[in-house]
């Protein structure tokens, strides 16, 4: 009932109508039943008129199945895409170290395979319903005719719920640790893609790969999704055995100790024989209610793990006239399960029109440093302030707006949202610069391709960046991956370019070459700030 309420939360009160149609067609089925069976034993002058009810029933039954089976359909792509759209809105939202935390593959399979076990729970809920109220409307039928063999019916009912109860535990318990091992098996799919290159090229460890921990995980999902679904077709069967068992006790057994007469004991049979069909497709639906309240856990776990950050709306003209960081630093575990990296404490100043340098060696701490600059990463202790403001939790997303980025690990977005920040000339002059013109054109924010190298590609995230026009611009080892021709642009045209305009840049950069380029080199080392030097 919590789930259908939650549900109904998400598709409205059309949830209600639904129920309310499967009832009526289960109630319907189950008068059919006890129509059928008068109908056995009515005179030739009843015939007509009982003739007439059937039809009514039967054309009752049909109708609202339908209707219930229609709604039912179309709520459940609702409910779909309601939940879609909410863990779409709850992970764009969220923080960056709460992203990272969750990983990409949980959030994939919630948003994919659990949303699509929910369809699948609203597509087999019109016949649990149905079925439910079948059984029911027989069980009254059945205590018109005999309240000795009503009893007798719940207590075979009771017995055979038991025992599917008992399955129904350890069922889902292998369902749940399937479902978990689908997370690291999509992550692994993902390997396959990722990986693809280097896989192709060492055969000893793709094989490796693929017949050891894939393989594995492979078969653990399917040994343990075989285990739970066999468990509950023993329920099923077990509730089946009885069924008959009871049968056969009543008419050969107990027969003699009851007291009914044939009209009620063939009106028993009936029943009982009826309602093998509805009661073993509610057991075997039942499944999918436990999987969908897996699935909806799952969805609430994801929603409870990302909390959104305070939002606010967009800074139309964001500036900076000083950008200071005091006492910041932050923590990270490391490789190691002891090893505990420590950026910090950090004291610096960034002033508008300066090219600064962040040097140092690997794992010194620079794209650490990098994300906690721009707002992605919180600082554990020491205070960030921007013009004069100290950037909390309630403005930091305003903070964010005064930064473009290109990280070292970069993702190239297909659409220009902010070229009308720069006029066509601007960006045809940097396409140029770039030469990236007799492939690239920009058309209605639109790139035209990137279908590029990774060189080229980097190329075009710079000049998206640059289209965004912020005050303060990082670069992340951009020149890595550059022939000499496009370091040297980046260095002595496209930063000087940058510094005319009156932007700050930090570039995190190795190319000692250029270092006199810069007004000032910072250097890390090992987190810690080891030389701050002017060379200017």
């Amino acid at each position: 009932m919590q789930m259908l309420l939650y549900l109904a939360r998400h598709v409205g009160w059309w949830l209600l109508l639904a129920l309310v149609a499967s009832l009526i067609s289960g109630f319907s089925n189950a008068s059919l039943l006890a129509l059928i069976n008068q109908s056995l034993h009515a005179t030739s002058s009843q015939l007509p008129k009982l003739g007439w009810h059937f039809l009514l029933l039967a054309l009752l039954m049909l109708s609202t199945r339908m209707i219930a089976e229609t709604l039912f359909m179309t709520l459940g792509q609702r409910a779909k895409a309601t939940l879609r759209n909410e863990v779409v809105e709850r992970i764009s939202e969220a923080s960056y170290p709460a992203l990272e935390k969750i990983g990409m593959s949980r959030a994939i399979s919630v948003l994919t395979q659990d949303l699509d076990t929910i369809v699948v729970f609203f597509v087999n809920l019109p016949n649990l319903v149905i079925y439910g109220a079948v059984i029911l409307g027989c069980l009254v039928y059945l205590g018109t005719l005999s309240w000795t063999i009503l009893l007798l019916a719940l207590a075979v009912i009771f017995l055979g719920s038991l025992g599917y109860v008992l399955s129904h535990s350890r069922a889902l318990q292998l369902l749940r640790s399937s479902r978990r091992r689908e997370d690291t098996l999509i992550q692994q799919f993902k390997t396959l893609f990722d990986g693809a290159r280097e896989l192709k090229l060492n055969p000893l460890r793709r094989r490796r790969f693929v017949r050891g921990p894939l393989a594995e995980n492979i078969e653990s999902v399917r040994q343990e999704r075989t285990r739970g679904y066999v468990l509950y077709a023993l329920a099923t069967s077990w509730g089946s055995v009885l069924f008959f068992a009871f049968i056969g006790c009543v008419l050969y057994l107990l027969r003699g100790y009851l007291p009914v007469n044939p009209e009620i004991m063939t009106g028993y049979t009936m029943v009982f024989l009826y309602m093998i069909v509805p009661v073993e497709g509610l057991l075997s639906a039942l499944p999918n209610i436990s999987s969908a309240r897996v699935a909806l856990q799952r969805i609430r776990d994801v929603e409870s793990v990302l909390p959104p950050e305070a939002h606010q709306p967009p800074v139309s003209s964001p500036y900076l006239h000083s950008l200071t960081l005091q006492g910041i630093s932050h923590h990270y575990q490391g490789e190691n399960r002891d090893e505990r990296f420590t950026l910090g404490p950090l004291d610096l100043h960034f002033s508008p029109g300066e090219v600064v340098f962040l040097v140092g060696g690997n794992g010194s701490g620079k794209t650490t440093l990098a994300k906690v600059l721009v707002g992605l990463y919180p600082p554990e202790t020491g205070t960030l302030t921007l013009n004069g403001q100290h950037i909390t939790a309630e403005n930091l997303e305003a903070y964010r707006q005064h930064f473009a980025v290109v990280f070292n690990d970069f993702y190239l977005f297909d659409s220009v949202d902010d070229a009308s920040a720069r006029s066509d000339e601007q960006v045809n002059h940097l396409l140029r610069l770039l030469q990236l013109d007799h492939k690239v054109t920009v058309n209605n924010g639109q790139f035209s391709t990137i279908a590029l190298s990774q060189g080229q590609r980097k190329r075009l995230a710079l000049l998206l960046a640059w289209l965004e026009d912020r005050p303060f611009y990082l670069f992340d080892e951009w020149a890595a991956d550059q022939d000499p021709t496009f370091k040297a642009v980046f260095y002595q045209q496209l930063l000087p370019l940058l510094k005319a305009e009156g932007k700050t840049v930090l570039a995190i950069t190795h190319d000692d070459r250029y270092f006199p380029l810069a007004d000032r080199i910072i250097k890390l080392e090992f987190g810690q700030l080891i030389a701050e030097t002017e060379t200017r």
